[in-house]
Order: structure tokens, then sequence, then C-alpha cells
């Protein structure tokens, strides 16, 4: 918020100081002053004569603050240049990202995640995500408010909202309207950086035509409530800075706290968010080491300067961090498809209950065995075989609590001794599956899934009255205990072993690779030789013996705090994110994001298309302001080596320190990105995008300097008119709406811009034609004689057709007559979504279906009482 005397900026590129052009000229002069003062803009200056005369007739404006405080603020709000600027930018943003924001009427890319979180927060269902919870939170209030059906579950891309009367636009409103709020962001940041309103303007309405950033507000995704916040910060903090000349004032704390508490916001939306925490880092240790080398500050002050923003922009963003996830666990009190990644203790606060076991484990125990390596779950088998190797029963690891997680521990020889006997380090056992009598076994055949020649197939084996034999033996080798008695004899809980067997001297394995779907997509089970500890740990969660003492001691989990589980929760979403290393169709590398070599593929149907590429205007303009940038910087750091004293009447310190924040913001936002191995994708790169639009803006200021502000006025429009028709030209593919084949190819300024222009018809009266044939095919499918058996038949036949369609890319059929055949002729390929829902703490397997690969979708396994169903429906 400016007031009369705003700064110019630090070394960083925060603004210093904006005053008179006089009291600027006196500072340059100045060889001791290290800061650009009272440097007041031609525009504003006009606008200061013709509305606060008496303001001017003061010599000396420095020591008028209050006067020309007073004077600005007196004058009528509809009298105000700036503010009129920003209503009409404002107002014009509204139109671009609110226009027909509910089309398509279906689920679009990543809606299937975002939304799909919405249902669950209503639902209470604990899920996993990469991502914090506070945008995911928004947008479940959104639809919360407005009658969201939880049942809903926005599972696949093309879901139509209109026949379950699913609140989408409000929710895509929401996205929108932060989307908006971003543009006069920009324009304040600039203006309240010492720029003069044309830069400001510039700079509003480059984010406002720029087709990336529009079509990520128009949807249900993350990004827009991320730049909103990113972008406020920027803000709270270039306001903070103004009013450095009065520290500790109440304005002082005031955007100091803002800052702060933008940092916490911004964090919490994405883990991208800590690329601003970098930036505004970077400037406040810059601004403590000035402050350090100010003699006329004292040590005393110093250590006030320090405290101030260290419990404002290091406490306060992390008390708002921890805040949201609070509230996050206060919703989601309940289990659901993200259990299976987190540990036994944090899923007793989702509503699971354990009973007390006791402590030793004795020989004919029924027991469950859970996996510790990799949260799979429990050791598990059910009446189903392998359909490869042995074609014995499956043996996998399952998430949830279920009968057929229990097991019968007996002696070497297949018998259970008449009284308790404790099974010890050392001891050889065999494991009896209660509900199929079938023993864990393994032998010499090759797992379904591994294909290594150091894993071998376990299975269950059995049948009446055999004893079973020696692949059945299994030693227990106790690896890490909590005291020395757990490590003698096995324990419930404080025992961690493996089971190692003995003729194959292999080790009982799991890691995190699905099986088929012929085992449910549950968690591989193998033996392994040489083989990770991790993955070879396992513990006794429950113990149930008839024999057993009332008095034996007995033990249970403890449940974590807040704390605890938000430390888990936070190391899980690390591993999770870091292990997103699958290839995608539409991911790319770091590399080509400022030349904006490729897109994303949102959605597809009817012959339209969403795709999400930059405005080529934009993106190549703020790419060449970095490039000018750090040429000129190296040019100028080379000719100071020399002993060259390029000053240029003060316009270096103008430009490297004003634009030197923008520079930094964006390196911050942008080259962390290539230390990362997992997908990455082109939004990646929005928000070091925004910053070096504001570069830009400065860069066009600076260059403006010295021109008059007509011909200043006429560079604005001309380059203002060019980005809006770059805009126009490739609105289609951010509002998904109707374009010619010629149109599209004539679009494409790169040839890696892989939008298929095919899809589209040759003229728009195609468009009309094809709306009337579906039109005429539902109506006489309505007037058949036996409509709701015909429908009905017809659509049993064509669903897999359908799915088929979908996958080899061919779009979405429309199963109703000779309409479905026109639409399944002229659709496109469905897009598929980035961001995978994590239902299954499995690892991601990508399936080849077609042209079009699917995102990895970690599917929770289905119930054992489902998969009970489909063992009855196989027989």
């Amino acid at each position: 918020m400016r007031n009369g005397h705003s700064s110019a900026v630090d070394q960083t590129g925060v603004p210093v100081y904006r005053g008179s052009q006089a009291a600027r000229g006196s500072s340059l002069n100045n060889n001791n002053s290290t800061a650009t003062d009272s440097r007041q803009s031609l525009d504003e200056s006009r606008e200061h004569h013709n509305h606060s005369k008496a303001v001017h007739s003061n010599d000396n404006e420095d020591n008028s603050r209050f006067t020309k405080f007073k004077s600005r603020r007196s004058l009528p709000w509809y009298q105000s240049r700036e503010l009129q600027i920003v209503g009409a930018i404002t107002l014009l943003s509204l139109i671009v990202r609110l226009w027909a924001i509910d089309y398509p009427t279906s689920v679009v890319f990543d809606e299937v995640h975002f939304g799909g979180f919405a249902s669950k927060y209503i639902k209470n269902r604990f899920f996993m995500d990469v991502h914090p919870p506070l945008a995911k939170m928004l947008i479940a209030l959104t639809g919360w408010l407005f009658g969201l059906n939880p049942s809903f579950d926005f599972k696949e891309i093309g879901l139509d909202y209109i026949e379950p009367k699913v609140p989408y636009v409000p929710m895509r409103l929401m996205c929108g309207i932060m989307g908006v709020a971003v543009v006069p962001m920009a324009f304040y940041t600039v203006r309240n950086s010492g720029h003069s309103i044309h830069a400001a303007t510039l700079a509003a309405l480059l984010v406002l035509f720029e087709n990336s950033l529009v079509t990520q507000s128009r949807l249900i995704l993350l990004d827009s409530p991320l730049i909103l916040f990113t972008a406020f910060t920027a803000l709270a903090w270039v306001n903070f800075h103004n009013q450095r000349k009065n520290a500790f004032s109440d304005d002082w704390f005031i955007w100091l706290f803002l800052t702060g508490v933008g940092l916490g916001l911004s964090g919490s939306v994405k883990w991208v968010g800590l690329f601003i925490i970098a930036t505004i880092g970077t400037s406040t240790i810059n601004q403590l080491w000035d402050l350090w080398g100010d003699l006329k500050v004292s040590p005393r002050s110093w250590l006030n300067h320090f405290i101030a923003r260290a419990v404002c922009l290091i406490v306060v963003p992390v008390a708002v961090y921890m805040l949201m996830f609070e509230i996050h666990f206060l919703i989601l009190h309940n289990g659901g498809d993200g259990d299976g990644f987190m540990s036994a203790p944090f899923q007793m606060t989702l509503g699971h209950s354990l009973q007390d076991s006791p402590l030793s484990v004795a020989y004919g125990a029924s027991v469950s065995i859970r996996h510790q390596g990799t949260k799979g779950g429990y050791l598990h088998s059910h009446a189903s075989v392998y359909e490869t190797g042995s074609k014995q029963q499956q043996i996998t690891l399952y998430p949830h609590k279920d009968t057929n997680n229990d097991w019968i521990i007996q002696k070497k020889d297949g018998t259970v001794p008449e009284g308790l006997e404790y099974i010890q380090h050392g001891d050889v056992i065999r494991l009896m599956h209660i509900t199929t009598n079938k023993r864990l076994h393994s032998h010499e055949h090759k797992p379904p899934m591994t294909e290594d020649e150091n894993h071998f197939e376990v299975s269950g084996y059995g049948f009446k009255d055999f004893a079973g034999d020696a692949n059945d033996e299994w030693r227990v080798e106790i690896v890490e205990n909590n005291d020395e008695e757990s490590g003698k004899f096995l324990h419930t809980l404080n025992s961690k072993f493996k089971l190692v067997h003995t003729n194959m001297n292999c080790d009982l394995f799991s890691h995190k690779v699905k099986l088929p779907k012929w085992a449910f997509e549950q968690q591989e089970v193998t033996c392994m030789r040489s083989a990770v500890l991790a993955k070879t740990t396992w513990v006794i969660e429950s113990n149930i013996h008839a024999d057993y003492p009332e008095d034996a001691p007995k033990v249970n989990y403890k449940k974590p705090g807040f704390l605890g589980k938000f430390l888990e929760l936070n190391k899980v979403m690390w591993e999770t994110n870091a292990g997103l290393l699958d290839s995608h169709p539409y991911d790319s590398r770091p590399s080509s994001w400022p030349l904006l070599k490729r897109g994303i593929s949102f959605w597809g149907r009817e012959q339209k298309h969403i795709y999400l590429v930059g405005n080529p205007v934009t993106w190549f303009m703020s790419t060449a302001a970095i490039v000018i940038y750090v040429a000129i910087r190296g040019l100028l750091f080379l000719r100071d080596k020399r002993g060259y004293n390029d000053d240029f009447n003060g316009l270096r310190e103008y430009y490297e320190l004003s634009g030197g924040f923008f520079f930094v913001a964006w390196a911050f936002h942008y080259f962390p990105f290539f230390l990362m191995d997992r997908q990455l994708f082109l939004h990646h790169y929005l928000p070091a995008l925004y910053f070096a639009i504001l570069l830009f803006s400065v860069t066009f200021d600076v260059a403006c300097r010295f021109i008059p502000s007509r011909a200043r006025l006429v560079a604005l429009v001309l380059i203002a008119s060019i980005a809006i028709y770059s805009f126009r030209v490739r609105a289609p593919l951010t509002y998904g709406s109707e374009w010619t084949r010629s149109e599209c190819e004539a679009s494409k300024v790169l040839t890696t811009w892989d939008y298929d222009c095919n899809q589209y018809p040759d003229n728009y009266a195609q468009y009309v034609s094809n709306a009337a044939a579906k039109t005429a095919a539902v109506e006489s499918t309505t007037n058949a004689e036996e409509p709701a058996a015909n429908v009905d038949s017809f659509e049993r036949d064509t669903e897999p057709q359908e799915q088929q369609a979908v996958s080899e890319g061919e779009g979405v059929v429309d199963a109703v007559g000779a309409g479905a055949a026109v639409a399944a002729a002229a659709a496109v390929a469905e897009p598929v979504g980035e961001d995978a829902q994590i239902t299954d703490p499995a690892e991601a397997k990508m399936a080849q279906d077609g042209e079009i690969e699917p995102t990895f979708d970690f599917e929770v396994p289905v119930e054992d009482d489902e998969v009970s169903e489909n063992e009855k429906n196989d027989a």
C-alpha cells in the first residue's frame, strides 16, 4: 500500500523509495546515498497537479508527507486514475476468466482428483495426496455449501456433471475468482515497486490475457490458489519494505505479518509455495545485512528487527501451515482409501480399533502379521489362485483389517503343543491360513510380477489330511527389539522379525508392486534372496490364544498426537511425491518451459479441445526480459572490474534494484525443478512466469523512461494489443470452444505444439450439422417401439467399445443410435490427469492401452467381501 513516500528497491529488487523528481535528483547526486530517494513518476505528478494544486505549491515536497497523503485520499474515488484503471482491468478480468465457465459440463483433467477429494472431505474419509490441504479444503467447502452429493466421485475425465446435479460451476468460480484477484495484485506490485502507471497497467494486462493462467483458473485445480497466495505474498512484502523509514510502526507490522500469512498460505496449497519463502528469505537476509552495516542502527534495534522478522516470517508461516493440517485431521476423522499409506498407530486415530494383545506369542495363537517396509498392510490370502507360475493360492499384502489376514502359528512338524509354548528367536514354524486351511509356502517358481532371479513365488498350499512339506517351513529371526526380552522371545508389536525359508534360504519379502486385476491389484509378496532388510521386516499386530492367562502382560499401539500425525503425514507426502517417476504423455522438463515447447491436453469431446498452452507473445517477451536482465548485469559487472562507473544518471540502480527482486523470485521458482526427477508439467512454471511478466514490465518502464508520456502510452497499447490478439487466436484451446482446422493449424507457432488440429471440422457449419444429426438420432431412438429395452441392450453391447475407444484415443462415444457414430468420428483423444489420486500404497503401474497412456492411478484394493463375491462369480 503506497503512501506519500514509497520505496525504490533493495539489492534483491524490493522497492526502496518513490517521491518527487527533484528529490530523486538530489539523492542521486549524493555519493553516500544507498537508495534512490523520493522519486515521483511523471503521470502521478500530473495527477497531483490537476487535483491537488495546494500540495504542489509547497517547494519542499519531502516535508509535506501528511499534506500529500491527505490530498491524495481527499480525491473522490471516481477521480482516482489508478483506481479507475484497476477497476476497468478487474472488470475485464472477470469477463475473461469467468466467461462460459460452465463449459465443459463434464470432468476435465485433474478435476478427477481434486473434485474427488472434495467428496471425501464431505464424507470425512481419510485420503492421501502429495499436496498440502488448504486449496483442497477450499474446494470442498465450496462444494459442501452448494450441496455437492459426496456419492459423486469424479472418477473419470468426461463424466457428466449435469444429470447428477453437481455444483461444479460454484467450485470452478471459486478458483476463477482467485485468478481474477491476481490481475490487480500484479498492477499494485509493479506500481508500489516505484514504477509508472504504464508499466503497472502492462503487467496487469499481460497477466490478464495469458492463456495458460486463464485455463488453469477456470477449472477445479490447485494452481489458481497457489498463484494468488504467491502474488499476495510478493505484494505484501513490497508494501512492507515501503514502510522501512517507519520501522515498527503499525503499517510496518501489519505488512510484515501479512507477508508471513501469505507465506503460510502459499506453502499450504502446494510445496511449490516454498519457493516464495526462499525468495522472501533471501531479501530478508539482505535487509538485515544492510541494517547491520548502518551505524545509525544500534545493536539493540537490529536485534528487534531480527526478532520481528523471525516471528512474522518463520513462526507465523509455520503456524498457518500446521493449522491447515489440524483442520484437515479434524475433518478426515474416519478411515478411507488412504489408510494403507499410514502406520498402524496413525490408523488408530481414524476410527480403527485394536484390542490389547498379550505380549508373548505362543504356538497355536491366531495372529495378524503386518509388513513394516512398505506400509502395504497385512500378510493376506484368499481363495483365488495365481494365473501364472504354480497356479496355487495367492499370497498378497492387503491394507485393511480382515479375517483373511489371520494365521495360526504351528510348530515345524505342523502340530500345536498341548500347553503354552512361546516362540523364540531361531524357531522354525509353519503358518496356517485360517479361512482356507492353506500353509504359507514357497518353491522354485517365478512370482507373477517380479522377474528378478532372486525372487521366488510365495503361495498358499495344502489340502485336507495333508501334513505339509519342507517348503512350508520358515525360521523366525528377530532383527529389532524394544528390550532384551523381546530380542529372545517373539513379542507382539515389540519384536520386528524376518521369516527365512529354510529350504530356499530366502526371506519373506514385499514391495510396492501391484498384482494384476485377477489378483485384485493387491501388493505382491515374494521370497527373496539377498533382500534389503527393511522390505523383509514384519511384526505381530494381533495375538489371540484361548489358553493365555487373563493377567498376561498386554500391549497396544500408542495413538499419536497432532504433532506425530503431522510429521508422519508430511514424511509420507514427501516420499510419495518423490516416487512419482513414471512417464506421462504430456510431461515435460524445465529446460523446455521458458520456450513454451509443449503444453498439456486437458479435455477433448465433440470436436472441441482444452489444451494448456501459454500466450507466445507474453511468454517469449518475459523470457527475453530474463535474458536481457542477466546480460546487462553481467556486462556492467565486467565493466565495473575494469574501473568504469556506468551510472547512467541513476537509471542503472533503478533498473538493477527494481528488477532484481522479480528476477530472484523467478529464479527460485524455476531452477529448483532441475533437481527433481519426478513427473513435471508446464503448469509448474506458472508462478515463475508471473514474476517474469513483472520483470518485463520493469524492463518496459526503463526502456520508456526518457520518452514522452504519449509515446509511452502508444508503446503500451501496441504491446498489449499484440498480446490480446495472440490470446484471442488461441482462445478456443482455453475455453474449449468451436474452431476450424485451418485456424488451428495457423495458431501453431512451434512444431512441438502437439494439439491435434485434425479433430476440428473444416468449417463452423459442420458443428450445426453434427448437432442436428445427434438430435435426430436421439429422437428416433426415443420413438422406437421398445425404447427402454433397445437402449439398455445397446448400452450393454457398446459399453466395452466405449471404454476401448477412450483408451485408444478415439474419444468418448455417445451411446445413442446414429448420433453415437457421428460423435465418435468427431471426438478427440481424452487427456489424462497429472496429479494421481493416491488410493493405495502400491507403486504406479502405467496401463498400455492404445496411443494414449493413462496416468498411473493408485487404486484401493477391493474389500475382502468383494473379493469373495468375485471368487463366487468366477466359480
